[in-house]
């Protein structure tokens, strides 16, 4: 057994950094919970047809860098390489579009993709993804986006930047494929890119190289294009979002990894994370339900990554999540005042006061050095001697204040000097 790592691309998050890492999770999620999106919990794993129909067939992630394998079954499945997808697949079989809408709901779990591992991108990842469904308005489009923002700045995050545009719908993106496919056919583009382009011409714009982006500076741009009804749908997204007091700057090239995109798109990125400088994004996603064999509904969301975003908090320099410690710790010496140190560490914990004590027979010394390391603000020392006099030993660790309390009473002394 000697020699076992992580796999390639995968990484261990330990404490102290897990206390960082929770912290941002559940500040990700806090602005969801308050707006009233509801958690959903969907398998880490899934039919293949879920990504290859809802994900897209042009994008990487479906044909680079999905985790697919036959069970023993003989049925395709894959690691889900993001959230969106099943829990759509979700929102179908459970037919939640007879209900209340819109549908709001949230998530946050592991994701997989095969792809080179760098810097603040790995093949196993943390996401919180969540998705506004059954309801096709501008002002749910502006929430959906303001509710990241609000992650975002609880964490103090100042140095990110929200890029947005609108890629049209089925009313004007089919005369802008056809003008974007007569500009592709012109250039110089090996097959691969070829057929991508063919199946969605959007997706070379996406290309990060630079021998393709060079070729793409007078490239038709989506929101030159837009329908009325599109254009009209864009300016009041954007006006919300001002109402809103949300910045953003306009790109009219972004173009998300992943084919189900609509109207409204979206990303975050952040200036102190170097070329790989996206935390999440999103957009909305009105063909994605029926693509899928469900209703035609619209839908908007987005997907945050939380290790990319622990990258930015720690980019900034700021002081999230710092582990704090127990608040009492239970130094007991001889196998009596094991049983009490036991017995009252469990009564502190029951009423809601974090305590811990010492394990394995160490000596006062050892227990001291474990006490210290605890970080609690009192410690309760209990000696033979002690037991002998009916009394514990209460230290105040912040002021080195040492005072005898009776046995009987150092649940309530504890209790009451720990929330002082």
């Amino acid at each position: 057994m000697t020699g076992l790592t992580a796999p390639k691309g995968t990484f261990d998050v330990l404490p102290p950094e897990s206390e960082r890492f929770l912290a941002v999770r559940e500040t990700l999620t806090a602005p969801l919970r308050r707006a009233g999106y509801g958690y959903v919990e969907t398998p880490v794993f899934e039919h293949t047809e879920v990504f290859s129909r809802g994900v897209g067939e042009s994008t990487d992630v479906v044909t680079k860098e999905m985790y697919t394998f036959d069970d023993r079954g003989g049925r395709s499945l894959t690691l889900r390489p993001e959230l969106t997808a099943g829990l759509m697949r979700a929102f179908i079989e459970h037919r939640l579009h007879t209900g209340a809408l819109p549908v709001k709901l949230w998530t946050v779990g592991s994701a997989f993709r095969y792809e080179r591992p760098q810097a603040g991108r790995y093949r196993h990842f943390t996401q919180v993804d969540m998705e506004a469904l059954g309801v096709d308005d501008p002002a749910l489009d502006a929430e959906v986006v303001a509710l990241g923002v609000q992650g975002f700045r609880d964490l103090g995050l100042t140095d990110f930047e929200l890029l947005l545009t609108s890629l049209g719908d089925a009313t004007c993106r089919p005369q802008y494929r056809e003008q974007l496919v007569t500009y592709l056919d012109k250039l110089d583009l090996d097959e691969e890119t070829r057929r991508r382009a063919a199946i969605n011409p959007l997706r070379v714009l996406d290309d990060k190289r630079p021998e393709v982006q060079a070729q793409l500076d007078d490239a038709p741009l989506m929101v030159d294009h837009l329908s009325d009804s599109t254009r009209a749908h864009y300016d009041a997204v954007r006006q919300h979002l001002t109402d809103l007091g949300v910045t953003w700057t306009e790109a009219p090239r972004l173009v998300r990894g992943l084919d189900y995109y609509t109207k409204t798109t979206f990303e975050f990125v952040h200036h102190g994370l170097g070329a790989q400088s996206a935390i999440g994004g999103g957009g909305r996603y009105d063909g994605l339900s029926a693509a899928l064999g469900g209703p035609d509904v619209s839908g908007i969301g987005y997907a945050v990554g939380v290790d990319r975003t622990l990258l930015a908090v720690q980019a900034e320099g700021l002081d999230v999540g710092t582990a704090t410690g127990v608040q009492a710790f239970v130094v007991p010496l001889g196998e009596e005042a094991k049983r009490l140190a036991v017995r009252l560490v469990g009564q502190l914990r029951e009423a809601g006061v974090s305590a811990d004590t010492v394990y394995g027979g160490r000596g006062l010394k050892g227990a001291m050095k474990a006490a210290d390391r605890s970080g609690a603000s009192h410690v309760v020392v209990i000696g033979e001697r002690d037991l002998a006099e009916g009394v514990g030993q209460l230290k105040d660790m912040r002021t080195g204040e040492q005072r005898p309390v009776p046995v009987g009473e150092l649940f309530d002394a504890v209790r009451a000097s720990v929330g002082e």
